[in-house]
Parts: C-alpha cells; sequence; structure tokens
C-alpha cells in the first residue's frame, strides 16, 4: 500500500504498486521544462529523489525526460555526460540499420558451383556463401543440401569452400572480455555462421546435459545441432536428488572441446548451457556438409574457409532470411549482441563495396546519426551491441534519437522492436517482460534495456497519466551493488503515474534478501532461466 509523504497541490493522486516497488508516493507539481523554473516543478524534486538512493552512492547518472512531440525538457541531469550505455547502443545500431539496408533487407546464403558436371558429377568445388545472416539455422542448411540434392548432383570431386569473405576476418569485438569467449552473448562474428535455435543466437551450440539414474552416474550430454564439430570433455557427476546443481560448461580458448564439469541433481530436468563455437564459419560448412551428406551428395574435397567464390560460379540453391523488419524482434527484444555486430558490418559493406568491418560499419551508423539530429562527436560508439566498455554516450543524445525516430518511416517497425514492460510473451515483453507489473507503467513503457557491470541504462516511450507522451533516457554507472534496475523503473512509473498539473514520486522498491536480480548481465543474456 502507498502512503502519502508530501502535499504541494490540490490535485492528490493516490496509487496502489502491490508487491512491485514497494513504493511510497507524494504528490508533487511539475510542467515547467528544466532550467530557471526547475525549482517549481515536482518532477526533478521527484527523479532527485530516486538518483539519490543509496545504491547509487558514489555512481553517476545521466538522465533527461522530454515531451515526444514538443521536445520540452521536463528534466534533465548531466544530460551531456558521458557514460557506458551498455545495450542502449543497440537503438544507434538498429535505427541506422534500418535507414541504412531498409526494413526489408534480407542476407542471402548460397550454394555455388564451379566446373563441368559430368552426370552426377560435379567436378570442381562447391561454394557455401554467406552474406552476414545471423538467424540461419541448422534446418535451413538441410534445406539448401536437399535443393543441391534435387538438381541430380551426387558427387563433388573438389572441396566444400566456406565463403565467409562478405566480412573482414576480425572476429572479436573491441575490447571484449577474454573471460566471456566461451559466453553466448560475446560469439565471433563471421558472415557465414549458424543457430542452434529460434533465439538465434549465431555462433553457438546448445549443451544438454541429463542426469543419470543414480548419483555417481554419468550424466548423458547431447548437442543442438547434432554436429562433430566440437568435442566434449565430460567430466560431471550425478549428484544426490537434494544437492545443488553446479554444472558448468565451457569452452577451451582456441579449441572446440566443450568441458562439462560440476554436478547435476539426481532426477532433476535436463540442464541446457549454451556456448560459443571457435571458428563460426567452419561450423556452418560442418553442419552443411553433414546435412549434404544425408541427402546423398558426397563432397570429395576437404573444407576451406575464407576464400571468395568465383564471379563465374554458378547458382545451385539459395536461403533468404527474414526481412530485417522481423529480424529486429529477436534482435532488440532479447538484446541479441551477434545480431547488432552482424549489421554494423553489413551496413560497413553496403556503405564501402569492402568487407564488412567495424571501423566502416560505425562510420556508417555516425552517418545516419547527423541526420537524426544526434551529434555522433559527443558520443564514442565501439560496436554495435554495447558489449565494449569503450562505448560512451550521454542521455541527451540517446533522447534525441528517440524523438527523432518518430519522424522516420520506418518507426512503426522500431518501436514494436522495444520490450514493453511486464508483457509476458518474450518477443513482445523481451527483456522487460518482468519488469513494472501492476504499475501504470505496464504495457505501457517501451524502451531499450542495457547492462554491464557498473552499468545500467533504460530508454525509451511512456504515456503520463494525462495521455501525453514523454521520451527518457536513464543511464547509470559505477554503482557497486549487483543491480539498479529498481531506481530506473521507479523513475518512469513516475512519469507513467504522473501527469502535468501533479507528479507522483514513486520510491524504488528496497532489494530484498537472497533475491535474483540478475546482477551485471543483461536480463536475456541469462540463460536458460530468462529473468
Amino acid at each position: 500500500m502507498s502512503r502519502p509523504v508530501s502535499r504541494v497541490n490540490t490535485r492528490m493522486r493516490h496509487w496502489i504498486w502491490p508487491a512491485v516497488l514497494g513504493v511510497a508516493a507524494a504528490s508533487l507539481t511539475f510542467g515547467a521544462p528544466a532550467g530557471a523554473d526547475a525549482e517549481r516543478s515536482g518532477l526533478p524534486e521527484a527523479i532527485d529523489t530516486i538518483l539519490g538512493d543509496p545504491r547509487m552512492e558514489g555512481g553517476v547518472a545521466s538522465v533527461v525526460v522530454a515531451d515526444a512531440e514538443t521536445g520540452d525538457v521536463l528534466y534533465r541531469h548531466r544530460p551531456t555526460g558521458r557514460l557506458m550505455p551498455a545495450s542502449n547502443t543497440k537503438m544507434l545500431t538498429s535505427a541506422a540499420a534500418l535507414e541504412f539496408l531498409g526494413p526489408d533487407h534480407r542476407f542471402t546464403t548460397d550454394v555455388l558451383a564451379d566446373g563441368k558436371r559430368q552426370g552426377s558429377v560435379l567436378r570442381g568445388d562447391l561454394y557455401l556463401r554467406g552474406t552476414g545472416d545471423p538467424t540461419t539455422l541448422a534446418k535451413d542448411y538441410d534445406a539448401l543440401a536437399a535443393k543441391v540434392a534435387a538438381t541430380g548432383v551426387r558427387r563433388v570431386t573438389g572441396r566444400l569452400v566456406a565463403d565467409d569473405t562478405r566480412f573482414d576476418d576480425r572476429r572479436v569485438g573491441d575490447t571484449w572480455g577474454a573471460d566471456d569467449e566461451s559466453s553466448y552473448y560475446a560469439a565471433q562474428i563471421s558472415a557465414l555462421s549458424l543457430a542452434p535455435d529460434t533465439d538465434y543466437d549465431t555462433g553457438t551450440v546448445v549443451v544438454e546435459v541429463t542426469p543419470g539414474a543414480a548419483p555417481g552416474d554419468r550424466p548423458r550430454v547431447s548437442l543442438t545441432p547434432r554436429t562433430g564439430y566440437v568435442d566434449i570433455d565430460l567430466r560431471a557427476t550425478t549428484g544426490a536428488a537434494d544437492s545443488a546443481n553446479t554444472l558448468a560448461v565451457e569452452r577451451q580458448h582456441g579449441k572446440n572441446t566443450l568441458t562439462v564439469s560440476g554436478s547435476v541433481p539426481a532426477g532433476a530436468a535436463a540442464a541446457k548451457e549454451w556456448v560459443t563455437v571457435w571458428e563460426p564459419t567452419r561450423y556452418a560448412a560442418a553442419v552443411f556438409r553433414d546435412a549434404l551428406a544425408a541427402h546423398g551428395v558426397k563432397v570429395g574435397g576437404p573444407t576451406k574457409a575464407g576464400v571468395a567464390t568465383p564471379k563465374g560460379a554458378r547458382e545451385l540453391a539459395s536461403h533468404a532470411s527474414m526481412p530485417l523488419r522481423d529480424l529486429l524482434l529477436p534482435f532488440m527484444k532479447l538484446s541479441n549482441n551477434m545480431h547488432a555486430e552482424h549489421l554494423t558490418k553489413a551496413m560497413g559493406h553496403k556503405a564501402t563495396g569492402r568487407p564488412g568491418s567495424w571501423g566502416d560499419g560505425l562510420a556508417a551508423i555516425g552517418g545516419y546519426l547527423k541526420t537524426a539530429g544526434v551529434d555522433p562527436g559527443r558520443l564514442r560508439q565501439a560496436d554495435g551491441s554495447g558489449l565494449s566498455r569503450k562505448n560512451n554516450a550521454p542521455a541527451a543524445q540517446l533522447v534525441e534519437l528517440l524523438r527523432s525516430a518518430k519522424g522516420e518511416p520506418w518507426f512503426a517497425d522500431w518501436y514494436r522492436s522495444l520490450p514493453v514492460a511486464c508483457e509476458p510473451d518474450k518477443l513482445v515483453g523481451g527483456t522487460l517482460r518482468s519488469r513494472m507489473c501492476g504499475t501504470p507503467a505496464a504495457r505501457n513503457v517501451r524502451a531499450k534495456t542495457g547492462t554491464l557491470t557498473g552499468a545500467s541504462a533504460l530508454s525509451g516511450y511512456v504515456t503520463d497519466a494525462g495521455g501525453r507522451e514523454l521520451v527518457f533516457s536513464i543511464v547509470l554507472n559505477n554503482h557497486l551493488v549487483p543491480s539498479v534496475k529498481a531506481l530506473e523503473d521507479a523513475i518512469v512509473v513516475t512519469l507513467a503515474t504522473s501527469d502535468e498539473d501533479g507528479a507522483v514520486l514513486v520510491e524504488p522498491r528496497a532489494r530484498r534478501a537472497g533475491e535474483r536480480d540478475g546482477g551485471d548481465l543483461e536480463c536475456s543474456w541469462v540463460k536458460p532461466a530468462r529473468c
């Protein structure tokens, strides 16, 4: 139950926020733009109170709230302060991709051949050419193999050539952590890759571990997709039924040996872990080679990677990805890092004709931002996803992007891609699907989340109690507690419960003892138990 803390005007509002932020509410007056009249505005006092929470002691914040239609700034705190935006960086990348590549853009994966055809024998090489699709599944490679078989080819005398030359050969982004190498949110980037399931975590394999029948038994391990490209070093055991699950799956550096260690309780459900592979190009080629064999097509030569397809090669089969407007859903809703980097390199290729690179892609994003009223000279973007700790952006520039995007022809697609507060469907609510439930912000707020160790952000759109649409950006850095999401939620729910005549302070929920909050990882990155 909420309680009134102070009264500043006669339009008193009382709100109940059950078990979500454990709030106290105060009726305050706001509506004046930030500046000389800020002291008369209740909104600055309300947000200042939230930012004064002990969880931000010693930390730093950049926060801006503005009227989405007029651009009037209702609140600002260090608006030009450049902080790590974490996955809020994806807003820059996704908007630029819609503008630069277009909502209808599709990636293709093609199979081509050179040499001569003699009956069912292809005397030459078979080429598997990728253009950067981060959503290609094993079933798509199987369909390509079936199309090759349907042409009558049964034997290839030459090599299987994996053409990933649409992108450069730099696999990981600037300052990505070495300790994240096997973590699926930091997979290597290649123009030819494979995702194991429809979360589309490209460049990874799913390891499923089922406990043995009795304590002490070896667990059973299976892979999705089934492939011999990775090896399993099984060191895990089955523990007692009431024991803790200490399962860990890690990949050795530079290899595709996955070490499965720890203990899984007897009688427990199968545990899943998503792990990156070394060299995703060869991973895709290995799965495709197996698919060819399953369809009766034998390739006599070895697999060769990193070679461009000859201009005169004949197309035998092709697969097209979903259009970009639909790809944005798993990308933005689930905060998929790899999608951001694939799009960044794809923009670099389109802009220059050279193999897509981070440098050219980021230059293309910067060019778009200038047209959107965002000053790229006031921020630093080091990758497409926000995984790099070199990324710096002020809340004021993110708010400019949010306002500018509303005037773009592709805005409806971009808006649809943003996570929705308290919407349980993961491809609607995404990383916000468990947040702000039971409040006026639920199913109202559309915003992009962001989290790294010591960095948290939330930027997007909210409609206030009077029906006015607001844009906001909250970037919090240098906090030592595992999470400051409750502070972000309190600010946004304060906006949703207030109107031009009165602000309602919603205090952040206190962290409960033993509560799991996702800590320093983006909510969607905590697999398989998504928060």
